[in-house]
């Protein structure tokens, strides 16, 4: 057995993350997660400590000291795809991890892991990848011992980004809708970049190497969503449809827009600017030391169930369940502002005008505060749940006060239930992983 090790893994919550913090477990090390929301991976790995930090507030090399010199292994799978509300990409992949490298070099003797990715392909003149580039360079030139991997797609059990994206494609009834369908893709099974970083660690990756994770044989855009429709259990699609490329433009747009508001699509611009290239290694980029697994053996290992179908059918439905909860909420709040006459004389069965108009008002701006607050990331798992409450005290004061309503042709209180469920179903899916 190779020699215990305390390794300190950044991005250790996320998706690539959490398989390498449970692979290095396995293998006897004594591993400490970093992440910005820990609070599912700690109860999901009780034995795993797990430090809770934000990388963009860590910008000197003091603010890693404590960190670094508790362990003698660093693996960086943290990072960000585009700039966001909640993401910068200069502090995260760039500015922290220059501090994190000082930090390293004064305490001495220290390995460094570093999950990057193919820096000369599509969006190489985004910041995504520049500042992975500049990282790179930094941490090549620091004197420290040091691995670089450079995964292509990574295909795991779970799915997240890019991969989630191609399950969601997949389940698509009947056609497949693509864009760039005839690119080049090539991907890496996420327990094969699990068993590089454990090879770095204990030696068998030698401090110096780049390498690309990149599994053969490289495939079409078209032929990794259909390997991922095959591994649903759904039957053949009937035709692929051709998605302009023109539409890449407004979609990435509207994405971008998401993204400011803290939601962290992969239709955003920098993704769709990859994909348009492909997701392939280096052409003359070195390859792992061992034999990778292609596509159809990373899903075999691990066959689909229904949630995984639930999962993909749900995912793109995830916009437009939280945008028409928006515009429900914000109809219900802007309509009795435009006839508040007529909104006040439901409450003047039990209010004087003067009260009942201000019960009015201040209705109407707390439906709006709510159909704006779910299309804030931060604050959309709050105004959901104020959704529920709200809508069953309207229910409840409403039967008591003017139970006819429920007679009504036009339905005011029964198209609240339907909504009560959407917005269960949105509270449901919210989680992004």
């Amino acid at each position: 057995m190779s020699q215990t090790r305390k390794i300190l893994v950044l991005g250790g919550a996320g998706f690539i993350g959490s398989a390498l913090v449970a692979r290095l477990c396995a293998d006897g090390h004594q591993v400490t997660g970093l992440g910005r929301n820990v609070g599912r991976a700690q109860r999901q790995h009780p034995d795993v400590e797990f430090v809770q930090a934000d990388l963009s507030r860590m910008q000197s090399p003091e603010d890693w000291t404590a960190l670094v010199e508790g362990h003698d292994v660093i693996v960086n799978s943290a990072g960000a795809l585009q700039d966001g509300l909640q993401d910068d990409l200069a502090a995260v992949q760039e500015r922290a991890m220059l501090a994190l490298y000082q930090a390293a070099g004064l305490a001495g003797d220290r390995l460094v892991i570093q999950i990057s990715a193919r820096l000369d392909g599509g969006g190489r003149d985004l910041a995504f990848l520049k500042t992975k580039g500049r990282a790179d360079a930094a941490l090549k030139s620091s004197g420290l011992d040091h691995v670089i991997l450079r995964p292509a797609l990574v295909v795991g059990r779970n799915a997240h980004g890019g991969t989630a994206l191609l399950r969601a494609l997949a389940a698509f009834p009947r056609y497949l809708p693509l864009m760039h369908g005839g690119r080049p893709v090539q991907t890496v099974a996420l327990e094969d970049v699990a068993e590089a970083v454990a090879r770095a660690v204990d030696g068998r990756i030698a401090a110096g190497a780049d390498l690309d994770l990149a599994a053969e044989p490289e495939m079409t855009l078209e032929e990794a969503v259909t390997a991922h429709r095959k591994w649903l259990g759904l039957p053949a699609a009937k035709s692929v449809v051709n998605v302009p490329q023109w539409l890449a433009r407004p979609v990435a747009a509207l994405a971008d827009i998401a993204g400011r508001l803290g939601w962290r699509s992969p239709l955003r611009s920098t993704a769709m600017a990859v994909m348009a290239d492909g997701v392939t290694r280096r052409p003359d980029g070195d390859g792992a030391p061992f034999k990778l697994k292609n596509l159809t053996k990373t899903l075999g290992e691990h066959p689909a169930g229904v949630q995984d179908l639930w999962f993909a059918r749900l995912y793109l439905l995830k916009a437009p369940i939280l945008l028409a909860l928006s515009m429900f909420w914000l109809t219900s709040g802007l309509v009795p502002l435009v006839r508040y006459a007529v909104a006040a004389a439901h409450f003047e069965a039990f209010l004087s005008p003067g009260p009942a108009l201000i019960a009015v008002l201040a209705a109407s701006l707390l439906d709006v505060a709510l159909g704006l607050g779910v299309l804030y990331r931060p604050a959309a798992r709050l105004a959901l749940l104020a959704m529920i409450v709200t809508s069953l005290v309207y229910l409840l004061a409403a039967s008591f006060a003017q139970p006819v309503l429920w007679l009504d042709p036009l339905g005011p209180l029964v198209k609240v239930l339907p909504s009560l469920g959407l917005t269960l179903v949105a509270l449901a899916i919210l989680d992004e992983r």
